[in-house]
């Protein structure tokens, strides 16, 4: 069999094991020599071209960007693209190239968790990155599927600990590539990631090449909708509350998701201009919609992967207080996110539209007569 890449030839040695098109043929390494590899078929009895391989128990001394990946991503980057989803990532020195190849042209990392070097260098990975999938197909491959669950757990926790999107990706509805009707287990596979917090769940074959993609997502929208219905999601959600940082911002945020919660606020509204602040609210999963207000169109784009966050662009900078909460109850009301007599917990940063600043709370009721308080200091 042809492989087009030496260096991976280079890099095995005797004993190492060879999956080839997802694991269904397993083949171990039993002879070596410049340019080729003797290897034995474990198991596994038909192999067809173009299908792929993974190596699980060697790390590559190659980065996961090939010269055309390099192409491919300045060519996206230069549409405009909000997020770079980057596979096979092994080290923190993958994210790092990739960052200096996007540059300052705005794009996020979404890293695709599927290697078992990936896993060993979590927290770090998650720090360093915008977005984690936890890609479930090619874990499964690279590693003994009675890990995968623990693993999920820990990158969806990990993630929230650190306010970066999650998702819970591949064959969540695997059957319904060719059935109109999802599996008892497939169901209860999406509920779970659900119930562990997770910001989205997401279809590949089923919705890309099967024969049911819009009952797919039906299905998945119908059970996600049933599981936050459920009084035990919100008390496994507040049970497993993420650590907060030691910032004014993550102080100020945290607040107000506290009295967002105790005035039964129809929505948390956080002006955000990187959509740090955000990301923030969205850490702590709370029960009312997110309104995220900014004027970067692409942040309002980035945001819509977050847990709960509805975000608005809008085209002018605020200014005072006043227009503060102005804008905020306009926008709630508009995007049916509360009515007259509902209240909303705000929360931004003076200076106004400077990213980093969050400082300040304000909680308002739409519909409020009173003009509010104008001043150049914190208001609660």
């Amino acid at each position: 069999m042809p492989i087009p890449h030496p260096d991976i030839i280079e890099a095995l040695v005797i004993g190492s094991t060879v999956l080839c098109d997802d694991g269904k043929v397993r083949l171990k390494v039993v002879a070596k020599g410049p340019g080729w590899l003797d290897a034995q078929v474990i198991s596994g009895t038909k192999l067809s071209n173009n299908k792929g391989f993974n190596i699980p128990d060697v790390v590559l001394p190659l980065s996961p960007l090939t010269e055309k990946d390099r192409k491919d991503l300045d060519f996206a980057c230069n549409l405009g693209v909000e997020w770079i989803a980057l596979s096979f990532v092994q080290r923190p020195d993958d994210i790092h190239e990739a960052r200096a190849l996007i540059g300052d042209r705005g794009a996020a990392i979404m890293l695709k968790m599927e290697k078992p070097a990936a896993v060993e260098h979590l927290t770090e990975l998650v720090k360093l990155s915008d977005s984690i999938m936890v890609a479930r197909g090619d874990l499964g491959v690279e590693l003994s599927l009675p890990e995968i669950p623990a693993i999920q757990k820990r990158m969806i926790a990990e993630s929230r600990r650190y306010g970066k999107p999650v998702i819970v990706a591949t064959q969540m509805l695997e059957s319904m590539i060719t059935a109109p009707v999802p599996t008892r287990a497939e169901v209860s596979d999406v509920a779970t990631a659900v119930y562990e917090g997770a910001d989205c769940v997401m279809l590949s074959a089923e919705s890309a090449a099967g024969q049911y993609p819009v009952e797919a997502v039906a299905f998945m929208d119908d059970i996600i909708r049933h599981v936050e219905r459920d009084p035990g999601y919100r008390q496994t959600l507040d049970a497993t509350q993420a650590e907060w940082g030691k910032t004014i911002g993550d102080a100020v945020t945290k607040a107000t998701y506290q009295t967002a919660i105790a005035v039964d606020a129809s929505a948390l509204v956080a002006y955000t201009l990187s959509g740090t602040t955000a990301l923030r609210a969205a850490r702590e999963r709370p029960p009312m919609p997110i309104l995220g207000i900014t004027t970067s169109l692409e942040t309002a784009r980035r945001l819509a992967l977050s847990y709960g966050v509805h975000a608005v662009h809008v085209e002018e900078d605020i200014h005072s207080f006043g227009e503060m909460v102005d804008t905020a109850v306009r926008i709630a009301v508009e995007e049916d996110l509360g009515k007259p007599g509902d209240r909303l917990a705000i929360t931004a940063g003076v200076p106004f539209a400077k990213p980093g600043t969050t400082n300040i709370m304000r909680v308002t009721t739409i519909g409020d007569t009173n003009p509010p308080s104008k001043f150049d200091g914190v208001q609660s």
